[in-house]
């Protein structure tokens, strides 16, 4: 059975993807430079990219499905920064990824690609940090679960699926 709001469960998965491609490229580079097979040394970091581009496509979609809900609770412009980096992270995260996989090609373009590929690794990081304090924000600061564990009464007293309404800033004044 698959959790519900799914995108809480999704966005852990490129953080965790985001972390490691850095240490399989480098780990890759160390081993390229000892004297292993640069195509077989090179496999892991791109199946680590693609992983890493297609958990975050995943990220980005089911945030995009779960937008509207959340946005009972949560402003729009939070929301929208937090959706754009997102995106940002995607579209580095696909480039990564296909400059990775030039990286299986022999000679200086492979090297230059490996090389290009360590630098945008090290840059996703930096990226996927944002992207998961705005998501943080969003939850912590601006009460986004709310939309999925709160419920409100009417004035009738029925039980509404509409969740009742909270402040957009929790800091305490």
């Amino acid at each position: 059975m698959l959790p519900y709001p799914l995108h809480p469960a999704i966005v852990h998965f490129p953080v965790v993807l985001a972390v490691l491609l850095p240490l399989f490229v480098l780990g890759a580079l160390w081993m390229i430079r000892r004297g292993a097979n640069a195509r077989r040394a090179w496999i892991l970091p791109v199946g680590c990219a693609a992983a890493l581009t297609l958990s975050s496509w995943l990220a980005v979609q089911t945030g995009g499905a779960q937008s509207e809900r959340v946005e009972r609770v949560v402003s729009e412009q939070a929301i929208d920064s937090h959706e754009e980096l997102a995106e940002a992270f995607l579209a580095t995260s696909a480039a990564v990824a296909v400059v990775a996989l030039i990286g299986l090609s022999a000679g200086i373009p492979g090297r230059a690609a490996r090389v290009l590929t360590a630098v945008g690794a090290l840059g996703l990081i930096v990226l996927v940090a944002r992207v998961g304090h705005t998501g943080g924000q969003l939850v912590y600061r601006y009460g986004a679960a709310s939309a999925y564990t709160l419920q409100s009464t009417t004035s009738s007293g029925e039980v509404s699926d509409r969740p009742a309404p909270v402040r957009r800033d929790n800091r305490e004044r």
